[in-house]
């Protein structure tokens, strides 16, 4: 028998609310929803996408490269011979890298540092891969760094960080510059202003 302070549903259902709300973005209201319109349509929706979450499991992996999710190592955009060795726009997360992707202003390298210095959550230098950028960077060819990190505090610091790791290298360092509001994340905005931003770039 179930405890009178539990709810109604199945231990099975409970199971999938509890994993969908580690989501980010979904609450404990918004797993519930979810859960429920997953169960009202397990053909339609939640067989294909557990089959869907199953192969991305199996098969995507890290880019040993740039740090980017694809099936490949390297990734395919690592893979393109067109695209110029010369500039690497650095990110924080993969999701920047779509993002910069959708927007078109960008035909370089990129590099996903896996996150954000940050004293709060300890997240700290060797935690990123920073050093794997530093090696990069100081490849023959390799022209410009640029900083394309969100107008946060820990994106901020995190760049000036950055700025003092790269300039013995003697390659220019820039930053986005017009369109990215303070406090902005780069995954938020929109095409057009991310083009504006990567074309408007300033030294660092």
């Amino acid at each position: 028998m179930r405890s009178s302070k539990s709810t109604t549903a199945a231990p099975e259902i409970e199971a999938l609310i509890a994993l969908l709300a580690k989501v980010p973005g979904l609450g404990p209201r918004s797993a519930r929803r979810a859960a429920l319109q997953l169960l009202k349509k397990k053909d339609a929706l939640m067989v294909p996408l557990a089959s869907a979450l199953s192969e991305a499991a199996e098969k995507v992996r890290a880019c040993s490269t740039c740090g980017s999710l694809d099936t490949q190592d390297p990734c395919a955009l690592c893979s393109k011979p067109e695209r110029d060795d010369g500039l690497i726009c650095v990110v924080a997360e993969v999701g920047d890298v779509w993002a910069l992707e959708r927007a078109g202003a960008f035909k370089g390298r990129y590099h996903v540092l896996g996150g954000l210095l940050s004293a709060l959550d300890g997240v700290r230098p060797d935690d990123l891969r920073i050093a794997k950028l530093i090696e990069r960077a100081s490849a023959p060819g390799v022209r410009e760094v640029i900083l394309a990190l969100s107008a946060t505090v820990d994106g901020q610091t995190t760049g000036h960080y950055l700025a003092e790791r790269l300039q013995p290298i003697g390659i220019t360092v820039s930053r986005l510059s017009h369109g990215v509001p303070v406090g902005g994340e780069l995954d938020l905005l929109d095409d057009g202003t991310l083009f504006a931003a990567l074309q408007s770039r300033r030294p660092s």
